[in-house]
């Protein structure tokens, strides 16, 4: 049985290892859009995005988020609530070239700012069954079980 404690660290090693996820505010699901999260390994209960003051995200809010593992052997929906980020040391400690190359006035352009995403509750998805699970799938067996010991409900 997999524990909810280790399920959070896998879906962060997921998450740092591809570190995309599609974002939704809550008020307007068509403005969804893919972004890519900046990640503290300090910081467990924040994602921080760059983007632009016009950008539909920028007005903050209830959002909800979805992750697909680069292998597709991890799964996560998760709630939070977006808010500018106001704090220079962390613009600072997350701006990178790549960030850098979405951004083409730099980090000086007034039209640029960073959120923060406060995380609230989550789901996530452990699809990797393993060996003995997968092969007893492939021979027609219930595993039914085996994946609810790989799911939890939590706060991020």
């Amino acid at each position: 049985m997999t524990s909810t404690h280790d399920l959070k660290q896998k879906f962060w090693k997921s998450l740092a290892d591809s570190p995309f996820i599609f974002l939704e505010p809550d008020a307007d699901p068509a403005a969804a859009v893919p972004m890519t999260a900046q990640l503290d390994e300090d910081a467990d209960s924040a994602i921080w995005f760059f983007t632009t003051r016009d950008h539909a995200l920028a007005k903050g809010g209830p959002v909800t988020a979805t992750f697909a593992g680069k292998g597709h052997d991890m799964f996560a929906r998760f709630s939070g609530t977006l808010r500018k980020e106001t704090s220079k040391e962390r613009f600072e400690k997350q701006w990178s070239h790549v960030v850098g190359s979405w951004f083409p006035g730099g980090k000086e352009d007034p039209n640029l700012i960073m959120l923060r995403m406060d995380l609230g509750q989550a789901e996530i998805w452990n699809a990797d069954l393993g060996f003995v699970d997968t092969t007893k799938m492939l021979l027609g067996f219930d595993v039914r079980e085996e994946a609810r010991e790989k799911h939890a409900e939590t706060v991020l």
